[in-house]
């Protein structure tokens, strides 16, 4: 029998605990909202917990991008000091084995600097003073970056509800599908209710369950990436900073302003086809448990199936042994993930009705950007 009666009443009403959700129940809460939160499972298990745990604003354009992604920052550095979880300020390096790598990271670091960000060119000693992982075979140099953190994905998505609950007076409801949502109100599939004076939905493409036709015009697309971690590397063993190949350039967004990357970009293409055909470009980062966790690649669409490919692992592991060494190469666990991502938007946002906010496909920036987005998200709705 359907519930007519509501459970009870919020400011503000959550749906989806994966990074996006929990970043926007914790800013609502953090401006003294009412918040409650819904998962369909006893915690989220997506893209969320599939990640490098790289909080990343380097990828992230000059301007608005970069704004976000250093106030994101911020904030995980307070949740941090709040929570007590692992976060690592470690910065990051952008390493350079090939000649046509250096042009784009110093035509980069330029325009950085000239916007004030804590970026600089580094000698082959210079990386391997900073990193024992980076392989000094071929090392020309590097780009060096204070901006990047490295979370634990699964602990936080597993820890932050609790925080959440505990510190922040947040309701909870996980093992809670909500089948209808609507202006003012959300039922779940066992006929239980909530009012609330805003909705966020944040339960990445999953939402086309609830706005199908949303969802048709959202143009979002699926992208599936594969990784892999070793087991703990021995004697506390660390790599140091994050850790990114040249062909990283290829992927991220902030480097599109380099004159010098098309040149690169052709050099992959001519003689790495397989790499492009994968969308393989490789990164290493190192959780608090000492496991290197190393990726990755990028499916659209169409390419997406539930089997993984070896080929692309094999390849993934070529790229990695010629930028990095490492103690213990033993896999100790892979996986896939599959996330939304928007062609040209950061997040794709739609109002489907009064107060119901859609906000998903933050694409493979979803720890870096994520609080920052949740944090202007509000500044837009309390200007208005």
């Amino acid at each position: 029998m359907t519930r007519t009666q509501p459970e009870a009443s919020f400011d503000v009403a959550v749906v989806g605990a994966g990074i996006v959700g929990l970043a926007h129940a914790w800013v609502a809460a953090r401006r003294g909202h009412r918040v409650v939160l819904f998962d369909r499972s006893p915690q989220a298990h997506g893209a969320s917990i599939r990640n490098f745990g790289m909080v990343w604003p380097i990828g992230q354009t000059l301007g608005v991008c970069m704004e976000i992604a250093l106030r994101s920052r911020e904030l995980w550095l307070e949740f941090a000091e709040q929570s007590r979880a692992w976060v690592n300020p470690c910065g990051s390096i952008h390493l350079a084995h090939r000649e046509d790598e250096l042009p784009v990271l110093e035509e980069f670091c330029s325009l950085a600097k000239g916007d004030g960000l804590p970026v600089r060119m580094l000698s082959k000693q210079e990386v391997l003073d900073l990193s024992p992982a980076a392989n000094p075979s071929g090392l020309l140099g590097g780009m060096h970056s204070d901006l990047e953190l490295c979370v634990n994905p699964r602990e936080v998505i597993a820890g932050m509800p609790e925080f959440l609950i505990e510190k922040c007076g947040v309701e909870t409801h996980f093992n809670t599908l909500i089948t209808q949502v609507g202006s003012g109100q959300l039922t779940a599939s066992d006929g239980r209710s909530w009012q609330a004076d805003r909705i966020f939905v944040c339960s990445g493409s999953d939402f086309q369950t609830l706005f199908p036709r949303v969802f048709l015009g959202s143009g979002l697309r699926k992208c599936k990436l594969q990784m892999m971690r070793t087991k703990p590397q021995a004697s506390g063993w660390r790599i140091g900073p994050h850790l990114a190949s040249g062909l990283t350039l290829r992927h991220y967004q902030s480097f599109t302003a380099c004159p010098s990357l098309e040149a690169l970009k052709q050099r992959v293409a001519n003689e790495t086809p397989e790499l492009d055909r994968f969308g393989i470009h490789v990164m290493a980062s190192q959780n608090n448990a000492g496991e290197v966790i190393l990726g990755d690649s990028h499916e659209y669409d169409d390419q997406l199936t539930p089997f993984d490919k070896s080929q692309i692992e094999a390849l993934m592991l070529r790229e990695l042994a010629k930028i990095i060494k490492l103690p213990d190469w033993e896999i100790a666990e892979r996986w896939h993930g599959v996330y939304a991502k928007h062609p040209h938007a950061l997040i794709f946002y739609a109002e489907p009705a009064d107060g119901v906010h859609v906000t998903v496909g933050p694409g493979g920036a979803g720890m870096t950007m994520s609080f920052g987005l949740a944090d202007q998200a509000w500044r837009d709705i309390e200007e208005v």
